[in-house]
Protein backbone atom coordinates (compact mmCIF):
# COMPACT_ATOMS: atom_id res chain seq x y z
CA UNK A 1 0.00 0.00 0.00
CA UNK A 2 1.31 3.43 -0.92
CA UNK A 3 1.77 6.08 1.73
CA UNK A 4 -0.94 8.36 0.31
CA UNK A 5 -3.81 5.88 0.46
CA UNK A 6 -6.93 6.53 2.53
CA UNK A 7 -8.02 3.90 5.04
CA UNK A 8 -11.51 3.68 6.52
CA UNK A 9 -11.61 2.49 10.12
CA UNK A 10 -14.99 1.44 11.56
CA UNK A 11 -15.48 1.74 15.31
CA UNK A 12 -17.57 -0.48 17.57
CA UNK A 13 -20.41 1.94 18.25
CA UNK A 14 -22.15 2.41 21.60
CA UNK A 15 -20.55 1.04 24.73
CA UNK A 16 -22.33 -2.16 25.69
CA UNK A 17 -21.63 -5.35 27.59
CA UNK A 18 -18.98 -7.35 25.71
CA UNK A 19 -17.89 -4.42 23.58
CA UNK A 20 -16.75 -1.40 25.54
CA UNK A 21 -13.52 0.46 26.28
CA UNK A 22 -11.32 -2.38 25.00
CA UNK A 23 -12.31 -1.54 21.41
CA UNK A 24 -11.70 2.15 21.98
CA UNK A 25 -8.21 1.12 23.18
CA UNK A 26 -7.71 -0.95 20.01
CA UNK A 27 -9.12 1.69 17.68
CA UNK A 28 -6.95 4.46 19.12
CA UNK A 29 -3.85 2.26 18.69
CA UNK A 30 -4.83 1.52 15.10
CA UNK A 31 -5.35 5.20 14.21
CA UNK A 32 -1.85 6.06 15.42
CA UNK A 33 -0.32 3.04 13.70
CA UNK A 34 -1.88 3.87 10.33
CA UNK A 35 -0.80 7.51 10.51
CA UNK A 36 2.74 6.40 11.34
CA UNK A 37 2.75 4.65 7.97
CA UNK A 38 1.58 7.80 6.17
CA UNK A 39 -1.99 6.65 5.56
CA UNK A 40 -4.88 9.10 5.65
CA UNK A 41 -7.32 7.77 8.26
CA UNK A 42 -11.09 8.22 8.06
CA UNK A 43 -12.84 7.07 11.24
CA UNK A 44 -16.54 6.32 11.66
CA UNK A 45 -17.99 5.70 15.10
CA UNK A 46 -21.35 6.50 16.64
CA UNK A 47 -20.00 7.04 20.14
CA UNK A 48 -18.47 10.48 20.76
CA UNK A 49 -17.44 9.53 24.31
CA UNK A 50 -14.31 7.71 23.14
CA UNK A 51 -10.66 8.51 22.69
CA UNK A 52 -10.67 7.33 19.07
CA UNK A 53 -13.21 10.02 18.10
CA UNK A 54 -11.01 12.86 19.35
CA UNK A 55 -10.33 15.10 16.32
CA UNK A 56 -6.56 14.57 16.46
CA UNK A 57 -6.86 10.77 16.34
CA UNK A 58 -7.79 10.63 12.62
CA UNK A 59 -7.66 12.88 9.58
CA UNK A 60 -11.46 12.81 9.32
CA UNK A 61 -13.80 11.75 12.12
CA UNK A 62 -17.48 11.00 11.50
CA UNK A 63 -19.87 10.58 14.43
CA UNK A 64 -22.45 8.53 12.56
CA UNK A 65 -24.50 5.37 13.14
CA UNK A 66 -22.67 2.15 12.37
CA UNK A 67 -25.08 1.21 9.59
CA UNK A 68 -24.66 0.34 5.94
CA UNK A 69 -26.53 3.47 4.85
CA UNK A 70 -24.48 5.90 6.95
CA UNK A 71 -21.12 4.35 6.13
CA UNK A 72 -21.99 4.16 2.42
CA UNK A 73 -22.42 7.94 2.47
CA UNK A 74 -19.01 8.35 4.10
CA UNK A 75 -17.45 6.05 1.50
CA UNK A 76 -19.07 8.01 -1.34
CA UNK A 77 -17.64 11.26 0.03
CA UNK A 78 -14.17 10.15 1.18
CA UNK A 79 -13.47 7.45 -1.44
CA UNK A 80 -11.20 5.32 0.78
CA UNK A 81 -8.84 2.84 -0.85
CA UNK A 82 -9.47 0.23 1.83
CA UNK A 83 -11.41 -0.61 4.98
CA UNK A 84 -10.16 -2.51 8.03
CA UNK A 85 -12.90 -4.73 9.41
CA UNK A 86 -11.22 -6.37 12.37
CA UNK A 87 -10.72 -3.46 14.78
CA UNK A 88 -14.31 -2.50 15.55
CA UNK A 89 -15.38 -5.64 17.34
CA UNK A 90 -18.32 -7.69 16.11
CA UNK A 91 -20.16 -4.52 15.06
CA UNK A 92 -17.39 -3.47 12.68
CA UNK A 93 -17.05 -6.98 11.31
CA UNK A 94 -20.79 -7.34 10.65
CA UNK A 95 -21.24 -3.99 8.94
CA UNK A 96 -18.21 -4.57 6.69
CA UNK A 97 -19.71 -7.87 5.57
CA UNK A 98 -23.01 -6.11 4.91
CA UNK A 99 -21.29 -3.36 2.90
CA UNK A 100 -19.72 -6.05 0.71
CA UNK A 101 -23.00 -7.93 0.32
CA UNK A 102 -24.85 -4.73 -0.65
CA UNK A 103 -22.23 -4.02 -3.32
CA UNK A 104 -21.07 -0.76 -1.74
CA UNK A 105 -17.41 -1.78 -1.53
CA UNK A 106 -17.36 -2.98 -5.13
CA UNK A 107 -19.13 0.16 -6.40
CA UNK A 108 -16.51 2.47 -4.89
CA UNK A 109 -13.54 0.07 -5.36
CA UNK A 110 -12.87 -0.29 -1.64
CA UNK A 111 -10.56 -3.15 -0.67
CA UNK A 112 -11.05 -5.10 2.55
CA UNK A 113 -7.62 -4.84 4.15
CA UNK A 114 -6.13 -7.63 6.23
CA UNK A 115 -8.36 -10.64 6.81
CA UNK A 116 -10.43 -11.33 3.63
CA UNK A 117 -14.22 -11.54 3.55
CA UNK A 118 -14.24 -15.28 2.84
CA UNK A 119 -12.37 -15.83 6.10
CA UNK A 120 -14.89 -13.73 8.02
CA UNK A 121 -17.67 -15.90 6.62
CA UNK A 122 -15.73 -19.10 7.38
CA UNK A 123 -15.38 -18.20 11.04
CA UNK A 124 -18.77 -16.58 11.66
CA UNK A 125 -20.82 -19.23 9.85
CA UNK A 126 -20.72 -22.02 12.44
CA UNK A 127 -21.50 -24.83 10.00
CA UNK A 128 -18.91 -23.65 7.48
CA UNK A 129 -16.33 -23.28 10.25
CA UNK A 130 -16.97 -26.82 11.46
CA UNK A 131 -16.49 -28.18 7.95
CA UNK A 132 -13.23 -26.24 7.47
CA UNK A 133 -11.86 -27.61 10.74
CA UNK A 134 -12.90 -31.17 9.90
CA UNK A 135 -11.20 -30.87 6.51
CA UNK A 136 -8.09 -29.70 8.33
CA UNK A 137 -8.26 -32.68 10.69
CA UNK A 138 -8.82 -30.53 13.77
CA UNK A 139 -11.22 -31.91 16.39
CA UNK A 140 -14.36 -29.84 16.92
CA UNK A 141 -17.44 -30.47 19.07
CA UNK A 142 -20.25 -32.32 17.31
CA UNK A 143 -22.63 -29.71 16.01
CA UNK A 144 -25.47 -28.96 13.67
CA UNK A 145 -27.32 -25.83 12.65
CA UNK A 146 -30.95 -24.80 12.81
CA UNK A 147 -31.75 -22.19 10.21
CA UNK A 148 -34.68 -20.52 8.54
CA UNK A 149 -35.53 -21.49 4.98
CA UNK A 150 -35.32 -18.89 2.26
CA UNK A 151 -38.14 -16.40 2.69
CA UNK A 152 -39.14 -17.89 6.05
CA UNK A 153 -39.39 -15.75 9.19
CA UNK A 154 -39.37 -16.67 12.86
CA UNK A 155 -43.05 -15.71 13.01
CA UNK A 156 -43.80 -18.37 10.37
CA UNK A 157 -42.52 -21.17 12.61
CA UNK A 158 -45.22 -23.10 14.43
CA UNK A 159 -44.43 -24.35 17.92
CA UNK A 160 -44.64 -27.95 16.71
CA UNK A 161 -42.49 -27.33 13.65
CA UNK A 162 -39.75 -25.61 15.64
CA UNK A 163 -39.84 -28.31 18.31
CA UNK A 164 -39.33 -30.99 15.63
CA UNK A 165 -36.30 -29.13 14.19
CA UNK A 166 -34.81 -28.74 17.65
CA UNK A 167 -35.37 -32.40 18.52
CA UNK A 168 -33.61 -33.50 15.31
CA UNK A 169 -30.67 -31.22 16.09
CA UNK A 170 -30.33 -32.53 19.65
CA UNK A 171 -30.34 -36.11 18.40
CA UNK A 172 -27.62 -35.25 15.84
CA UNK A 173 -25.18 -34.06 18.53
CA UNK A 174 -25.81 -36.89 20.98
CA UNK A 175 -28.61 -35.60 23.21
CA UNK A 176 -29.01 -33.10 26.00
CA UNK A 177 -27.36 -31.10 27.49
CA UNK A 178 -26.23 -29.02 24.53
CA UNK A 179 -24.65 -25.63 23.95
CA UNK A 180 -26.69 -23.26 21.80
CA UNK A 181 -24.77 -20.49 20.05
CA UNK A 182 -26.17 -17.66 17.96
CA UNK A 183 -24.18 -16.59 14.90
CA UNK A 184 -23.00 -13.03 14.23
CA UNK A 185 -23.76 -11.80 17.75
CA UNK A 186 -21.78 -10.17 20.52
CA UNK A 187 -20.82 -11.27 24.02
CA UNK A 188 -22.59 -14.63 23.76
CA UNK A 189 -25.98 -12.93 23.27
CA UNK A 190 -28.75 -15.51 23.00
CA UNK A 191 -26.38 -18.41 23.74
CA UNK A 192 -26.03 -20.83 26.62
CA UNK A 193 -25.82 -24.36 28.00
CA UNK A 194 -29.29 -25.91 27.92
CA UNK A 195 -30.42 -29.08 29.70
CA UNK A 196 -34.19 -29.07 29.03
CA UNK A 197 -35.95 -29.38 25.67
CA UNK A 198 -38.63 -26.74 26.26
CA UNK A 199 -36.01 -24.21 27.35
CA UNK A 200 -33.94 -25.00 24.26
CA UNK A 201 -36.91 -24.43 21.93
CA UNK A 202 -37.46 -20.97 23.46
CA UNK A 203 -33.72 -20.17 23.21
CA UNK A 204 -33.61 -21.24 19.56
CA UNK A 205 -36.57 -19.00 18.69
CA UNK A 206 -34.85 -16.06 20.39
CA UNK A 207 -31.51 -16.91 18.72
CA UNK A 208 -33.05 -16.99 15.25
CA UNK A 209 -34.39 -13.48 15.85
CA UNK A 210 -30.97 -12.19 16.99
CA UNK A 211 -28.83 -13.86 14.32
CA UNK A 212 -27.94 -11.79 11.27
CA UNK A 213 -28.07 -14.85 9.03
CA UNK A 214 -31.10 -16.54 10.67
CA UNK A 215 -29.05 -19.38 12.07
CA UNK A 216 -28.20 -20.96 15.43
CA UNK A 217 -25.69 -23.67 16.20
CA UNK A 218 -26.45 -26.66 18.44
CA UNK A 219 -23.26 -28.20 19.83
CA UNK A 220 -22.47 -31.15 22.04
CA UNK A 221 -21.89 -29.97 25.57
CA UNK A 222 -18.27 -29.81 26.65
CA UNK A 223 -19.26 -28.11 29.89
CA UNK A 224 -16.70 -28.83 32.58
CA UNK A 225 -13.68 -28.89 30.25
CA UNK A 226 -10.91 -26.32 30.70
CA UNK A 227 -11.39 -23.33 28.38
CA UNK A 228 -8.37 -21.66 26.80
CA UNK A 229 -7.70 -18.93 24.27
CA UNK A 230 -4.62 -18.49 22.10
CA UNK A 231 -3.85 -15.01 20.77
CA UNK A 232 -2.17 -15.42 17.39
CA UNK A 233 -0.71 -12.98 14.84
CA UNK A 234 -0.04 -13.59 11.14
CA UNK A 235 1.11 -11.39 8.26
CA UNK A 236 0.59 -11.72 4.50
CA UNK A 237 4.00 -13.39 4.17
CA UNK A 238 2.79 -16.23 6.45
CA UNK A 239 5.02 -15.27 9.38
CA UNK A 240 3.07 -16.31 12.46
CA UNK A 241 3.57 -15.90 16.22
CA UNK A 242 1.74 -17.03 19.33
CA UNK A 243 1.41 -13.99 21.57
CA UNK A 244 0.13 -15.87 24.61
CA UNK A 245 -2.41 -18.36 25.81
CA UNK A 246 -5.01 -17.59 28.46
CA UNK A 247 -6.79 -20.08 30.69
CA UNK A 248 -10.17 -19.69 32.40
CA UNK A 249 -10.40 -20.76 36.02
CA UNK A 250 -14.10 -21.48 35.62
CA UNK A 251 -14.80 -24.56 33.51
CA UNK A 252 -16.25 -24.51 29.99
CA UNK A 253 -19.82 -23.26 29.86
CA UNK A 254 -19.07 -19.80 31.28
CA UNK A 255 -18.23 -16.92 28.94
CA UNK A 256 -14.54 -16.05 29.13
CA UNK A 257 -15.53 -12.45 29.88
CA UNK A 258 -17.29 -13.70 33.03
CA UNK A 259 -14.46 -15.92 34.25
CA UNK A 260 -11.27 -15.28 36.13
CA UNK A 261 -8.56 -15.67 33.47
CA UNK A 262 -4.89 -16.55 33.93
CA UNK A 263 -1.93 -16.23 31.57
CA UNK A 264 0.15 -18.25 30.98
CA UNK A 265 -1.94 -21.39 31.52
CA UNK A 266 -1.19 -23.33 34.68
CA UNK A 267 -3.01 -26.67 34.45
CA UNK A 268 -2.38 -27.76 30.85
CA UNK A 269 0.53 -30.21 30.47
CA UNK A 270 3.30 -29.10 28.15
CA UNK A 271 2.46 -31.71 25.52
CA UNK A 272 -1.14 -30.53 25.44
CA UNK A 273 0.00 -26.92 25.17
CA UNK A 274 2.31 -27.74 22.27
CA UNK A 275 -0.48 -29.61 20.47
CA UNK A 276 -2.88 -26.67 20.80
CA UNK A 277 -0.12 -24.22 19.88
CA UNK A 278 0.53 -26.16 16.67
CA UNK A 279 -3.21 -26.35 16.02
CA UNK A 280 -3.58 -22.57 16.47
CA UNK A 281 -0.84 -21.92 13.90
CA UNK A 282 -2.37 -24.43 11.49
CA UNK A 283 -5.84 -22.91 11.86
CA UNK A 284 -4.81 -19.27 11.31
CA UNK A 285 -2.85 -20.28 8.21
CA UNK A 286 -5.66 -22.40 6.82
CA UNK A 287 -8.18 -19.60 7.27
CA UNK A 288 -5.86 -16.99 5.80
CA UNK A 289 -6.28 -14.51 8.66
CA UNK A 290 -3.98 -11.49 8.43
CA UNK A 291 -3.51 -9.64 11.71
CA UNK A 292 -4.48 -10.68 15.20
CA UNK A 293 -6.99 -13.37 15.97
CA UNK A 294 -8.29 -15.28 18.95
CA UNK A 295 -8.64 -19.07 18.86
CA UNK A 296 -10.67 -20.78 21.60
CA UNK A 297 -10.05 -24.34 22.74
CA UNK A 298 -11.62 -26.73 25.23
CA UNK A 299 -9.34 -29.27 26.94
CA UNK A 300 -9.72 -32.09 29.44
CA UNK A 301 -7.51 -34.76 30.93
CA UNK A 302 -8.37 -38.07 29.27
CA UNK A 303 -5.42 -39.92 30.79
CA UNK A 304 -3.05 -39.37 27.85
CA UNK A 305 0.13 -37.27 28.22
CA UNK A 306 -1.33 -34.34 26.28
CA UNK A 307 -4.99 -34.71 27.12
CA UNK A 308 -7.81 -34.15 24.63
CA UNK A 309 -8.83 -30.86 23.03
CA UNK A 310 -11.48 -29.36 20.76
CA UNK A 311 -11.29 -26.23 18.61
CA UNK A 312 -14.33 -24.22 19.73
CA UNK A 313 -14.24 -21.07 17.62
CA UNK A 314 -12.05 -18.42 16.00
CA UNK A 315 -12.53 -14.65 16.23
CA UNK A 316 -10.92 -13.26 13.03
CA UNK A 317 -10.48 -9.84 14.59
CA UNK A 318 -9.08 -7.96 17.52
CA UNK A 319 -11.26 -9.16 20.40
CA UNK A 320 -12.04 -8.11 23.92
CA UNK A 321 -9.34 -10.54 25.05
CA UNK A 322 -6.78 -8.90 22.76
CA UNK A 323 -6.62 -5.79 24.94
CA UNK A 324 -5.95 -8.02 27.96
CA UNK A 325 -3.27 -9.99 26.08
CA UNK A 326 -1.60 -6.77 24.91
CA UNK A 327 -1.35 -5.41 28.43
CA UNK A 328 -0.31 -8.75 29.89
CA UNK A 329 2.52 -9.36 27.42
CA UNK A 330 3.59 -5.92 26.17
CA UNK A 331 2.72 -6.93 22.59
CA UNK A 332 0.53 -4.19 20.99
CA UNK A 333 -1.89 -6.41 19.08
CA UNK A 334 -4.13 -3.70 17.60
CA UNK A 335 -1.16 -1.61 16.47
CA UNK A 336 0.48 -4.58 14.77
CA UNK A 337 -2.83 -5.70 13.22
CA UNK A 338 -3.33 -2.27 11.64
CA UNK A 339 0.14 -2.27 10.13
CA UNK A 340 -0.22 -5.84 8.88
CA UNK A 341 -3.52 -4.86 7.22
CA UNK A 342 -1.75 -2.30 5.03
CA UNK A 343 0.94 -4.75 3.97
CA UNK A 344 3.69 -4.56 6.59
CA UNK A 345 5.46 -7.77 7.59
CA UNK A 346 6.00 -8.66 11.24
CA UNK A 347 9.77 -8.33 11.02
CA UNK A 348 9.31 -4.77 9.67
CA UNK A 349 7.25 -3.60 12.66
CA UNK A 350 9.11 -2.40 15.74
CA UNK A 351 7.62 -3.30 19.10
CA UNK A 352 7.14 0.07 20.78
CA UNK A 353 6.96 -1.52 24.22
CA UNK A 354 10.39 -3.15 24.13
CA UNK A 355 11.97 -0.66 21.75
CA UNK A 356 14.43 -3.35 20.64
CA UNK A 357 12.53 -6.31 19.17
CA UNK A 358 10.17 -6.57 16.22
CA UNK A 359 6.63 -7.94 16.10
CA UNK A 360 8.08 -11.23 14.83
CA UNK A 361 9.39 -11.99 18.33
CA UNK A 362 7.06 -13.94 20.62
CA UNK A 363 6.69 -12.42 24.11
CA UNK A 364 8.37 -14.23 27.00
CA UNK A 365 6.34 -14.18 30.22
CA UNK A 366 8.17 -14.90 33.47
CA UNK A 367 5.29 -13.77 35.68
CA UNK A 368 1.61 -14.60 36.17
CA UNK A 369 -1.24 -12.34 35.07
CA UNK A 370 -4.75 -12.72 36.48
CA UNK A 371 -7.87 -10.95 35.24
CA UNK A 372 -11.07 -10.80 37.28
CA UNK A 373 -14.34 -9.32 35.98
CA UNK A 374 -15.98 -6.23 37.41
CA UNK A 375 -19.68 -6.57 38.12
CA UNK A 376 -22.46 -3.98 37.83
CA UNK A 377 -24.35 -4.57 41.06
CA UNK A 378 -26.89 -1.92 40.12
CA UNK A 379 -27.87 -3.77 36.92
CA UNK A 380 -27.87 -7.45 37.95
CA UNK A 381 -28.78 -9.06 41.25
CA UNK A 382 -27.79 -12.54 42.44
CA UNK A 383 -27.22 -13.90 38.95
CA UNK A 384 -25.65 -17.11 37.71
CA UNK A 385 -22.78 -16.89 35.24
CA UNK A 386 -23.25 -18.49 31.83
CA UNK A 387 -22.29 -18.11 28.20
CA UNK A 388 -23.77 -14.60 27.85
CA UNK A 389 -21.75 -11.71 29.32
CA UNK A 390 -22.97 -9.55 32.19
CA UNK A 391 -19.66 -8.12 33.42
CA UNK A 392 -18.94 -4.52 32.46
CA UNK A 393 -15.20 -4.33 33.06
CA UNK A 394 -12.20 -6.16 34.41
CA UNK A 395 -9.19 -5.72 36.65
CA UNK A 396 -5.79 -7.15 35.69
CA UNK A 397 -2.88 -7.79 38.03
CA UNK A 398 0.67 -9.09 37.62
CA UNK A 399 2.44 -11.17 40.27
CA UNK A 400 5.31 -13.56 40.84
CA UNK A 401 2.80 -16.32 41.57
CA UNK A 402 -0.82 -17.01 40.77
CA UNK A 403 -1.82 -16.36 44.38
CA UNK A 404 -0.18 -12.93 44.41
CA UNK A 405 -1.73 -11.84 41.12
CA UNK A 406 -5.15 -13.21 42.16
CA UNK A 407 -5.18 -11.23 45.41
CA UNK A 408 -4.08 -8.06 43.65
CA UNK A 409 -6.79 -8.47 41.02
CA UNK A 410 -9.53 -9.16 43.57
CA UNK A 411 -8.56 -6.05 45.53
CA UNK A 412 -8.45 -3.97 42.34
CA UNK A 413 -11.92 -5.12 41.26
CA UNK A 414 -13.38 -3.29 44.29
CA UNK A 415 -16.10 -5.94 44.60
CA UNK A 416 -17.58 -6.84 47.94
CA UNK A 417 -20.01 -9.78 48.10
CA UNK A 418 -23.37 -8.74 49.50
CA UNK A 419 -23.47 -11.88 51.62
CA UNK A 420 -23.56 -12.52 55.36
CA UNK A 421 -21.36 -15.60 55.32
CA UNK A 422 -22.01 -16.36 58.99
CA UNK A 423 -25.73 -16.58 58.28
CA UNK A 424 -25.28 -19.40 55.76
CA UNK A 425 -25.31 -23.05 56.78
CA UNK A 426 -22.88 -25.45 55.17
CA UNK A 427 -25.35 -26.83 52.62
CA UNK A 428 -26.39 -23.36 51.43
CA UNK A 429 -22.76 -22.26 51.12
CA UNK A 430 -21.94 -25.38 49.11
CA UNK A 431 -24.95 -25.32 46.76
CA UNK A 432 -25.61 -21.60 46.27
CA UNK A 433 -22.10 -20.15 46.39
CA UNK A 434 -19.47 -22.84 45.70
CA UNK A 435 -21.30 -25.01 43.17
CA UNK A 436 -23.20 -22.17 41.45
CA UNK A 437 -20.95 -19.92 39.34
CA UNK A 438 -21.52 -16.32 40.40
CA UNK A 439 -19.48 -13.17 41.13
CA UNK A 440 -19.34 -14.30 44.77
CA UNK A 441 -17.74 -17.69 44.09
CA UNK A 442 -14.04 -16.74 44.58
CA UNK A 443 -14.90 -15.37 48.00
CA UNK A 444 -17.09 -18.39 48.75
CA UNK A 445 -14.09 -20.67 48.14
CA UNK A 446 -12.15 -18.84 50.86
CA UNK A 447 -15.15 -19.12 53.19
CA UNK A 448 -15.49 -22.84 52.45
CA UNK A 449 -11.89 -23.51 53.43
CA UNK A 450 -12.32 -21.44 56.57
CA UNK A 451 -15.12 -23.85 57.48
CA UNK A 452 -13.03 -26.94 56.90
CA UNK A 453 -14.08 -28.00 53.40
CA UNK A 454 -11.45 -30.17 51.73
CA UNK A 455 -9.86 -29.48 48.36
CA UNK A 456 -11.57 -32.58 46.95
CA UNK A 457 -14.99 -31.40 48.10
CA UNK A 458 -14.54 -27.97 46.53
CA UNK A 459 -13.31 -29.48 43.25
CA UNK A 460 -16.35 -31.75 43.08
CA UNK A 461 -18.75 -28.90 43.83
CA UNK A 462 -17.24 -26.22 41.58
CA UNK A 463 -15.71 -28.16 38.70
CA UNK A 464 -12.64 -25.90 38.99
CA UNK A 465 -9.29 -27.61 38.34
CA UNK A 466 -7.63 -29.02 41.46
CA UNK A 467 -4.47 -26.95 40.91
CA UNK A 468 -6.41 -23.71 41.30
CA UNK A 469 -8.49 -24.95 44.21
CA UNK A 470 -5.30 -25.88 46.06
CA UNK A 471 -4.06 -22.28 45.62
CA UNK A 472 -7.31 -20.89 47.02
CA UNK A 473 -6.84 -23.23 49.99
CA UNK A 474 -3.29 -21.90 50.52
CA UNK A 475 -4.54 -18.31 50.51
CA UNK A 476 -7.28 -19.15 53.01
CA UNK A 477 -4.77 -20.90 55.29
CA UNK A 478 -2.37 -17.95 55.09
CA UNK A 479 -5.16 -15.51 55.95
CA UNK A 480 -6.11 -17.64 58.94
CA UNK A 481 -2.48 -17.70 60.09
CA UNK A 482 -2.27 -13.91 59.83
CA UNK A 483 -5.26 -13.62 62.17
CA UNK A 484 -3.17 -15.44 64.76
CA UNK A 485 -0.04 -13.33 64.28
CA UNK A 486 1.77 -15.60 61.79
CA UNK A 487 2.49 -13.33 58.81
CA UNK A 488 5.19 -15.20 56.86
CA UNK A 489 2.81 -17.38 54.82
CA UNK A 490 0.52 -14.39 54.18
CA UNK A 491 3.43 -12.37 52.81
CA UNK A 492 4.55 -15.28 50.62
CA UNK A 493 1.04 -15.73 49.19
CA UNK A 494 0.77 -12.05 48.26
CA UNK A 495 -1.11 -10.36 51.09
CA UNK A 496 -0.11 -6.75 51.69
Amino acid sequence: MSDDRTVLLIGSGPIQIGQAAEFDYSGAQACRALQEEGARVVLVNSNPATIMTDPEMADEVYIEPITVEAIAEVIAKERPDGVIAGLGGQTGLNVTAELAEEGVLEEYDVEILGTPLDTIYATEDRDLFRKRMEDLGQPVPKSTTISLDEGESVQDLTAEGLADRVADAVEAVGGLPVIMRTTYTLGGSGSGVVEEMDVLVDRVRKGLRLSRNDEVLITESIAGWVELEYEVMRDAGDSTVIICNMENIDPMGIHTGESTVVTPSQVIPDQGHQEMRDAALEVIRELGIEGGCNIQFAWHDDGTPGGEYRVVEVNPRVSRSSALASKATGYPIARVTAKVAIGKRLHEITNEITGETTAAFEPAIDYVVTKVPRWPKDKFDNFTLGTAMKSTGEAMAIGRTFEESLLKALRSSEYEPDVEWAALDGDELAEEYVARPSPDRPYALFEAFDRGFTVEEVVDLSGIAEWYVERFARVAAAADGAKHGEFTDAAVEGFT
